[in-house]
């Protein structure tokens, strides 16, 4: 018989390894499961041993979705097979990711609230070697837990939560599954909003771009009711006040459908300001011509319940600088001769 071993990191990468899972790693999936205990292992060599396998739970063969229990007997194989996985996984711990703490809005022994700026995707994947977690981990390599609760988008900045014990990680995630948490974004549109228009209901459906060189891009667009594949998805929008040609509202998901609030507020004719997919190239030069240089969506506001104490939480995280300069140009008159084109 192999030994079986717990949780800790890469053994001898020349054997097999058979590790039993425990009450930590229960529920969750096979795939997240391998990425934490395979650090700087490439997502795309994880995904191939699992496909080949090479991976097996219980001497059976699994998918990357499988969810473990605990007493399961979970297979990884010698990694040594992967000159690729060896090369990446050396230049990880070589600096090749480098290792960055962000700025930190609350934490405690369960998890962390962290400032998200734009521009730095939250995991590595679809062209981006690395992100915000993989270089938390390296920042902080005595957590062993370190895991995205959820996600925001690689333009949007704002708040978002890492858990760091396995516990506070499916308490979070479960509230983020049922809807329990409130999120509400900042996002600066083109145009002035009818102060009356107050929920967005209406479904998306998530497609690729087919148009040469950027085939397999994603996208998200409206699609009616009755379309088979259409999600439904659920926005509120509070207009916070006009600055100068814009408005600056606060968003609030229901649901969290990908790309949600950019797609509801394009389709309406009021793109955010700065969107490289869902806002024209006009708006955009236009918006640039005066300063703006990003996407205006920010992760403003998050309440949930704490997974230790359950108390309620309510976070905020100002805009960053380069958004509240924005605004005060905009407020001040400054953009008043900008005239920013329609949809």
């Amino acid at each position: 018989m192999k030994d079986i071993i717990r949780p800790s990191g890469l053994n001898n990468p020349e054997k097999a390894r058979i590790i039993e899972v425990d009450a930590d790693s229960s529920a969750q999936r096979l795939d997240n499961f391998l990425m934490r205990e395979l650090k700087g292992v490439p997502k795309t060599h994880v995904y191939r041993i699992i496909r080949s396998g090479e991976v097996r739970i219980n001497k059976g063969r699994a998918s990357a979705q499988t969810r473990l229990e605990v007493g399961d007997l979970v297979r990884i194989p010698p990694l040594r097979t992967s000159q690729e996985a060896d090369h990446k996984s050396a230049d990880a711990q070589s600096g090749a990711i480098p290792a960055r703490e962000f700025p930190v809005l609350l934490e405690d022994e369960g998890f962390m609230a962290i400032d998200k700026p734009a521009g730095v995707a939250v995991h590595g994947g679809s062209g981006v070697s690395f992100g915000v977690i993989e270089q938390l981990r390296l920042a902080r390599p005595s957590i062993n837990a370190l895991e995205l609760v959820h996600r925001i988008d690689r333009e949007t900045s704002g708040i978002l939560l890492v858990s760091k014990k396995r516990s506070a990680l499916l308490h979070l995630q479960n509230q983020f599954r049922e809807r329990e948490t409130g999120k509400t974004y900042l996002a600066l549109v083109v145009g002035q909003w009818p102060s009356n228009r107050k929920v967005i209901d209406l479904p998306l459906e998530r497609y690729l771009l087919d148009n040469g060189a950027q085939m397999g891009e994603r996208r998200v667009r409206v699609v009616s009711a009755q379309d088979p594949n259409g999600m439904r998805a659920i926005t509120l929008v509070r207009v916070a006040r006009l600055v100068g040609p814009y408005s600056l509202l606060e968003v609030t998901i229901k649901t969290g459908r990908t790309h949600q609030i950019r797609v509801h507020l394009a389709s309406l004719g009021y793109p955010i300001a700065g969107d490289q997919k869902y806002a024209s190239d006009a708006q955009n030069k236009a918006t640039a011509a005066v300063g703006l240089k990003r996407m205006f969506l920010h992760a403003w506001r998050l309440k949930f319940i704490h997974p230790r104490t359950a108390l309620p939480i309510e976070l905020e995280c100002p805009l960053p600088p380069e958004l509240q300069a924005f605004v005060e140009s905009a407020q001040a008159g400054e953009h008043s001769r900008v005239r920013v084109p329609s949809p």
